[in-house]
């Protein structure tokens, strides 16, 4: 079955799904979807034929398309068990998902590529005060989130197995060091972003290689 990630590099939805798609060794092509060029190729009616959204990833499998980061990993979770990104623990599971919604419900939406183009373009904000906008939301974000791993990191951030949770984070964290948003006090987050970046799932999904 042919299988197609519409994809732009830097989008951290998309990077997302590349991770999970390397962690289960599932092979698939990669198809541009650049959110700049031409005004935005997610505009354009061939890619709104795809996901009405207009908005990176979107998964072809066969004729099947499926839209929405975390809906593209929990149904390679269920298609593909193995290797699994959720633990079998119900408390534990529910936890594992907290933390990948507070990634990318809660901080992501806010530092995402429109939400910025509007504060410049529509609401005129300058450049400082966009960087100053993705900071704040981040670093409030990334505070949470340290607290909340605490309990639970190990070289990951549910132990020694990977999961949804960091198959999340580390897209956070490559944005958050772009924008050189100060993370000196996340150790946890920055512990675990060393070890992840380490692996060749992660390593070979990470936009400066994709």
């Amino acid at each position: 079955m042919e299988r197609v990630l519409y994809d732009y590099f830097r989008s951290s939805a998309s990077y997302r799904v590349r991770i999970a798609l390397n962690l289960k060794g599932l092979p698939y092509d990669l198809q541009e979807v650049h959110l700049v060029k031409d005004g935005g190729q997610q505009h354009a009616a061939d890619y709104l034929a795809l996901n009405p959204q207009g908005r990176v990833p979107a998964l072809a499998e066969g004729s099947d398309v499926l839209t929405q980061s975390l809906a593209i990993l929990e149904y390679l979770e269920e298609q593909y068990p193995a290797p699994a990104l959720l633990p079998q623990d119900p408390v534990l599971r529910a936890k594992v998902r907290a933390a990948a919604h507070t990634i990318a419900m809660d901080i992501h939406p806010l530092n995402n590529l429109s939400v910025l183009q509007y504060l410049q373009q529509t609401l005129s904000v300058d450049d400082e005060q966009k960087k100053a906008w993705y900071a704040h939301w981040i670093q409030i974000g990334f505070r949470a989130l340290e607290s909340q791993l605490q309990p639970t990191a190990g070289p990951y951030c549910f132990g020694k197995h990977l999961t949804f949770a960091d198959v999340c984070l580390i897209p956070q964290m490559y944005n958050a060091r772009r924008f050189k948003v100060d993370l000196h006090d996340c150790p946890t987050l920055l512990r675990i972003d060393e070890q992840c970046t380490q692996l060749d799932a992660f390593a070979q999904a990470d936009p400066d290689n994709a």
